[in-house]
Order: structure tokens, then C-alpha cells, then sequence
């Protein structure tokens, strides 16, 4: 089944049972608090809280959309069988009050965890004939606050007929979502995973959380639904990746055609950046210095050096371009309308980057070795990757490490960060960026976890542990210690268990200001002197981490979740690193 023939099907699905269709909007969002759109319900916020009538504006309680989607916070890992930047998300939403929630009335008012449910079975069912296909369901278990879903549970296992072993029942990490921001609607979710992959997540807004963490029931309950086509597509393709699907197939073919030179992985990341460029300028983005013409131009512009690696024929993105163009023009028409303007922006942003090549190989050839300093000199100042770098002067930088450089990377961004909005990622790729409500909630949980990972790292490993550097976007923390040698299993697990204890015994987050020098003799760690002012703020987590930060924290430890440590690296010359999610 093509893509083409999923779009029409999800959408001719929810048409008949009184949904309208709805667009895609752009990629650059009415709201202000959020860099690109990266969810389906984005353009529906003010619909779920009540700010917009939707029986005015849609002619119904329900609607259904394909909305294109850009995420930048798992950039880095662009390039395996299933992290993009650009993609497009189905999605059926549905706006209070309910009406009858059930899945037989195809009339127009809200509807609610029934026909939620039963219509999300019968579409992967009957319409895509999925039966076959290994799957199981998830619903929310309960917690203190918020019990068992049992009406999700009861709908799963006695009116569609699971057994009871194909129903997983799972705590707040995975099956509640929101709110976005300290407060706001809320709710437990349902999640429908085939061959172990999340495909289909049904959101259940069922209460309100105010500033304070309060959670109390909504008088008119909403759903949103999203579901990844290029995950969709691979199952139903029966594909081993999503490169492999339709989605892809032109883009790839054209690459190991034309760029026979280049890994897998490079090649992905080719097909990646490409699709993401095209939608981008579509939408009205150019290249910039700024916000979401900054992630345009770094896209461009990796690409353009992965092409100087290379020696690939200069006019390779135009030409993936127009391949993107051409696959995608039914779907969205705007593509071929702007199919001029979009490869002119490339051109004009190539050759710029071009220019500044020149003067970047200009100053590298005065060097006569090539340092970590030097190189990132030679990134900041023009623009060149590390890895051009690395091409273009293998003799001079015989001695350079990729984790020296990016420590200078990192010193660069404690000097420079000028508050949360500007953000360097990986890979050399920046990233200029205003977070949404739920990211900034993300990075309040993320950053208070820092605090205990440090001091379960010097409980555990000992105290010369001190902090060299961190970094939180909103899917995960990194943070750089002082340390000899690589962790064992057994230290890992064991930091683990620190942390999450010290989460469970949900202790008290408090804030004190005083002067710097008093902090440092209370107790508090204090490792960057030049960065504090003179009156500083004092995190105090229970009795057990004491530090100066500036914040941003929750209230209790409990509302962390499941910490969990993905990934223990070198960093730099005596220096480790560590990955981490809450769960």
C-alpha cells in the first residue's frame, strides 16, 4: 500500500464518521512559544482549551488532519533506521463536550475513549488489514493521583476482545501525557504498538492540572490521536527500515546512483535534511542567522560540506530537491508552486557558504598544526564542520580528537548562551530555539535530575567528581564529569538506583538566594566561580544535593518519573559523559 493510498484511507475513515478534514498548517507556527510545528494538535490548541469554537470554525466537534511535522531535539541521531527531522503525523481529534461516545453515531458532536478506541481498531483492522500483524496495547495503571484507566482497559479487553496478556499496563513515564507547561489540560493515554513499535498514541484529556499540580476532572474531555506515517508505512510496506518505504525509495535510489562514495548512514542523513530543506522553504523559511532560518541554513550548509568531502556534483541538492518536489507535489501542490524559489534558496545559500569556504581554507592552510581551539575557530568563524576540516588538512590535524573539539564547543557555550533560547547540538549543527510550555516542563524534570546524578556520581564514585559541563534539550540530559576511567555496569546501575530512590522518597526542592561566598560555605557544590554573580540562588534538594543554579526546578522530586542512563562515554582527556531520559 503506498503512501498516497494511507493518507486517502485515514482520511476517507474519519470523513465518514463526521470528522472534518482539516490541512496541514505550516511549518511555522501562529504560536510564539514554540521554534517549528512538531505535533498534529499544535493548530487545535485553542480548540482543546477552549479559546475557539470548533462547531463554528469546522462545522463539527471533530476533526482529522496529516500535518507536517520538524523536530530538531534527536538531530544527533539522524541517520539510523528511524529518527527524522521532517515528518508527517495522522491524527483524529475531538473536542468537548462528549455526546454519546459511541462508535456507531458518525454524527458531528465530541466523542471520548469508545469510539476513540474502537475506531482506531477497526481502521488498523479492517481498513489496513493489520490483523496479522504482532501487536499489544497499552493502557495507564494508576497511580496516587490518578487511577487505573480502567475504562480504556475494560473497552480493549471486553468489547474489542484482546486477551488479557496483549493488554500492557504501564505508569505516567508512558501512558499519561501533558500538560503542556506548568498547567493545562491533561490526561492517560492508550498507545497500540505493532512488531513493538509505538504506531498509534490516543491521548485522553481528562483533567486539568493548575499552577500549583492540582489535578481535577474536565467537565468536557477532549481526544488526540497521532500516528507516524513513515513508521505506518514501513509496517504496511513491510520494510526493515523507513528509508525503505515509498516515502523514500526515489531519494535513496537517486543517492546510491549518484553517490556511490557515501556510508549508509550519510546517505540517510542526505534524504534526512533534504526533505527537511524543501518543506522548509516551502513554508516561507529562508537561511538565517536566527531561530528557524538558523536550523535551515545548518541543514544546508551540512549538507554542502558533506558534498566538498566528497566531491559530489554540485548541483546534487537541487536535484534531490526536485526528486522531493515531484513525489510530493499531490500531495502538497505548494511544493511545485514554490519549486523555483526553493532551489534558488539553495543556490544562494551554497554559494554563500561556498564564499566562506574560501576564507575558512585560506586561514587553515596559514596554519601549521590545527588545534582543538583552532578548529573550532575555523567552525564558528566560517563555518567550516569538523569533518571538512579533518579532509582538508589530514597532516595538520594528525593529533586532533573530535572530543577536544567539542569541549571547545562547549566552553564556547557557556560563555555565549544568552538564556534557554540559543542551543548548539551535535554533529556541528546549530540550533536557535524557543521551547514550547510541555519542552520547558521536560527541562525543568531533565535539569533537577542533574542535581541528583551529581551527587550520586560523587557518593558513588567518590569526591573528586565534579561537573565540567552539561547540556538539556527536552528528550534528555548530558552531563560531563571529572573522572579517570570508564564506569563498570554495576557503578552504572547502582547511580541509577541512587537517583531513583532519592525520586521515589519525593523530596522537597527548595530555592534560597544569598550571597556567593556564604552558598560556598554552606555547602553548596559551586564549580564554575566565574559564571556566578554575587547573590546567587541555592537549590536544596531534602538533604541530600545542595548546589548553586539558577534554575529552572520542580517542586518535589516525585514528579521526575524513571530515571534512566542511556549512554557513558569519554568526553575528553579525563573527563566522562553521560546520557540520560526520564521515563
Amino acid at each position: 500500500m503506498s503512501h498516497f493510498q494511507i493518507r486517502q484511507k485515514f482520511l476517507d475513515f474519519f470523513k465518514k464518521r463526521g470528522h472534518t478534514i482539516v490541512p496541514s498548517s505550516s511549518l511555522i507556527p501562529d504560536d510564539p512559544s514554540v521554534l517549528l510545528t512538531s505535533a498534529g494538535m499544535q493548530q487545535f490548541k485553542p480548540y482543546f482549551l477552549g479559546q475557539a469554537d470548533p462547531q463554528k470554525d469546522f462545522g463539527s466537534q471533530r476533526t482529522a488532519s496529516i500535518q507536517k511535522c520538524f523536530r530538531t531535539s534527536d538531530i544527533e541521531e539522524v541517520g539510523d533506521e528511524s529518527h527524522l527531522t521532517f515528518f508527517e503525523m495522522l491524527g483524529n481529534f475531538s473536542f468537548g463536550p462528549v455526546g454519546k461516545d459511541n462508535p456507531d453515531d458518525f454524527g458531528q458532536k465530541g466523542y471520548f475513549k469508545r469510539a476513540a478506541i474502537h475506531w482506531a481498531w477497526q481502521f488498523l483492522n479492517s481498513i489496513l488489514d493489520l490483523s496479522q500483524i504482532d501487536f499489544f496495547v497499552t493502557v495507564f495503571k494508576g497511580d496516587k493521583e490518578v487511577p487505573f484507566d480502567k475504562e480504556a482497559y475494560l473497552i480493549w479487553k471486553e468489547e474489542i476482545g484482546l486477551p488479557e496478556e496483549k493488554i500492557k499496563r504501564f505508569g505516567r513515564e508512558d501512558n499519561f501525557w501533558g500538560p503542556t507547561g506548568p498547567s493545562g489540560p491533561c490526561g492517560p493515554t492508550t498507545e497500540i504498538h505493532l512488531k513493538g513499535i509505538e504506531v498509534w498514541n490516543l491521548v485522553f484529556n481528562e483533567y486539568y492540572k493548575d499552577p500549583d499540580g492540582h489535578l481535577e476532572k474536565l467537565n468536557s474531555p477532549g481526544v488526540d490521536t497521532g500516528m507516524g506515517l513513515e513508521r505506518l508505512a514501513m509496517i504496511l510496506q513491510k520494510k526493515e527500515n523507513i528509508f525503505q518505504t515509498d516515502l523514500f525509495v526515489n531519494l535513496i535510489t537517486y543517492l546510491e546512483k549518484e553517490t556511490p562514495q557515501l556510508d549508509v548512514r550519510t546517505k540517510r542523513i542526505f534524504a534526512d535534511h533534504s526533505r527537511g530543506i524543501v518543506f522548509l522553504i516551502s513554508d516561507g523559511v529562508i537561511p538565517s542567522n536566527k531561530e528557524a532560518g538558523y536550523v535551515l541554513r545548518r541543514l544546508i550548509r551540512r549538507l554542502v560540506a558533506y558534498q566538498r568531502i566528497h566531491q559530489l556534483k554540485e548541483n546534487l541538492l537541487e536535484n534531490l530537491a526536485e526528486i522531493i518536489i515531484q513525489d510530493y507535489a499531490q500531495v502538497y501542490p505548494e511544493l511545485k508552486d514554490n519549486s523555483q524559489r526553493i532551489k534558488e534558496e539553495i543556490i544562494q545559500e551554497r554559494e554563500k557558504f561556498s564564499r566562506a569556504l574560501k576564507g575558512g581554507i585560506k586561514h587553515l592552510n596559514r596554519l601549521d598544526k590545527i588545534t582543538a581551539k583552532e578548529a573550532f575557530y575555523l567552525y564558528e568563524t566560517y563555518g567550516l564542520p569538523f569533518e571538512l576540516i579533518l579532509e582538508l588538512a589530514p597532516k595538520k590535524t594528525k593529533f586532533l580528537k573530535r572530543e577536544d573539539f567539542e569541549a571547545e564547543f562547549r566552553k564556547h557555550q557557556v560563555i555565549s548562551r544568552a538564556g534557554r533560547e540559543k542551543k548548539f547540538g551535535g554533529h556541528g549543527l546549530g540550533e536557535a530555539r524557543v521551547f514550547s510550555p510541555e519542552d520547558e516542563e521536560k527541562i525543568k524534570k531533565l535539569h533537577t535530575a542533574t542535581h541528583l546524578l551529581h551527587q550520586a556520581l560523587r557518593e558513588i564514585l567518590g569526591p573528586h567528581v565534579r561537573q565540567m559541563g552539561s547540556d538539556i534539550n527536552p528528550e534528555r540530559l548530558r552531563f560531563d564529569f571529572s573522572h579517570p576511567q570508564k564506569l563498570t555496569p554495576k557503578e552504572i546501575r547502582k547511580i541509577e538506583e541512587r537517583v531513583n530512590q532519592k525520586i521515589k522518597e519525593n523530596l522537597p526542592v527548595i530555592c534560597e538566594e544569598m550571597p556567593y561566598e556564604e552558598a560556598v560555605k554552606s555547602g553548596a557544590l559551586a564549580f564554575f566561580k566565574q559564571r556566578y554573580p554575587s547573590q546567587v540562588k541555592v537549590y536544596k534538594i531534602g538533604d541530600y544535593s545542595k548546589e548553586i543554579c539558577a534554575g529552572p526546578h520542580v517542586k518535589r522530586t516525585g514528579e521526575l518519573g524513571h530515571f534512566k542512563i542511556i549512554r557513558e562515554e569519554s568526553s575528553a582527556a579525563g573527563v566522562r559523559r553521560i546520557k540520560a531520559i526520564l521515563k
